[in-house]
């Protein structure tokens, strides 16, 4: 049995719809994480597991007691917020106590628990300080602190680290999960940030306008997407128009040339128009071998980013980007140029046509 369920679960505010038959199990001991674009009920969904919100229709079990109706303060949830949430007038210690302080824990016991934390986010000599003396970084630090104290059952974390900058959030999200792991705690994690989903997650819940479009490990996620938003919004990616050939052989006609997809193509029939997806790690500039699709274009553009060279190759009507590791070499391709590309077989992704 599943350790939390999400059932049917809606929310409306008025005639507004945010979240739409949201139905989830979560394993004990599982990083899931929410992606999306703002607004499209990420956070919602999450106060709704934490109890802040309840849900217009549906039903929450944690460990198969049904939720829905129970309040915050019962669920034995630890909370996470983007804005770190400190008291300004507490100490770090007294942020991190305070949960045991209402639990009415002895003083010995808190002492020895936050203690125990601020060992745990590497911050023991800080105890005194108040938050205002803290570095975004370590105010966040003591915010998952503060929410792990009481022992949660289940961590929620609403975009933690999208207030710091880039070099300490890639510090803190490895921190965060490597915590999340040696504890063993069943942890939601809300963001917008793909390379977060994608580096942090066991499972990926990939969400738009209150619906889940997708739900998967981050391997499945970004390799075998199932429709043009999740193609479209984790990572970047070519989108192409393909003509149905031979659905039994994976034929397809793409801008008036013929390649061919290893992938299912179910219900296809011939002049059928269908969306595809290819990663743009995924070509090749040059010929390519029998078991590998190639198409002719020219050189549209040429960008240095560094560690990777982005190449745009008009084909016809479509164009694709092709990206390669930057390996010194002066001689970049040159713009006008002719140049076929070519990929595999598995690498061409058709889409659900929605």
């Amino acid at each position: 049995m599943s350790f939390l369920t999400l059932t049917g679960v809606r929310k409306a505010f008025g005639a507004n719809t945010v979240v739409r038959d949201f139905n989830l199990s979560v394993e004990r001991g599982e990083f899931v994480t929410f992606l999306g674009p703002s607004g499209c009920g990420k956070t919602t969904t999450l106060r709704i597991v934490a109890g802040f919100e309840a849900p217009s229709a549906g039903e929450i079990r944690i460990s198969g007691q049904d939720v829905t109706h129970l309040r915050a303060n019962k669920r034995a949830i630890g909370m996470v917020f983007q804005s770190y949430a400190l008291f300004p007038n507490m100490t770090v210690a007294a942020n991190i106590g305070f949960g045991l302080k209402v639990a009415r824990k002895s003083p010995a016991d808190i002492k020895s628990r936050v203690d125990e934390m601020l060992a745990l986010i590497k911050l023991p000599q800080l105890a005194g300080r108040y938050p205002y003396q803290l570095s975004g970084g370590q105010q966040q630090r003591v915010s998952l602190a503060r929410a792990l104290a009481p022992s949660p059952q289940i961590l929620l974390l609403d975009e933690p680290l999208s207030a710091l900058d880039a070099r300490i959030r890639v510090s803190l999200r490895e921190e965060i999960r490597s915590l999340q792991r040696s504890l063993g705690i069943t942890t939601i994690f809300v963001t917008h940030d793909q390379e977060e989903a994608l580096s942090m997650s066991d499972r990926v819940v990939v969400m738009n306008e209150g619906a889940i479009e997708q739900v998967g490990s981050p391997s499945e996620i970004y390799n075998a997407p199932r429709t043009r938003f999740v193609a479209s919004f984790v990572g970047t990616l070519n989108l192409l128009n393909g003509k149905i050939v031979d659905a039994s052989v994976g034929a397809i006609d793409i801008d008036g040339q013929r390649a061919t997809t290893r992938r299912k193509l179910n219900g296809a029939k011939p002049g059928d128009i269908l969306p595809l997806a290819l990663r743009p790690e995924a070509l090749r500039l040059g010929e390519g071998g029998d078991d590998r699709n190639t198409l002719a274009g020219v050189i549209e553009d040429v960008a240095f980013l560094g560690a990777v060279v982005r190449v745009r190759v008009r084909l016809q009507e479509a164009a694709v980007i092709i990206d390669m590791f930057n390996t010194g070499g002066p001689d970049l391709p040159a713009r006008g140029a002719p140049i076929t590309v070519n990929f595999s077989r598995d690498d061409l992704i058709p889409l659900q046509a929605h």
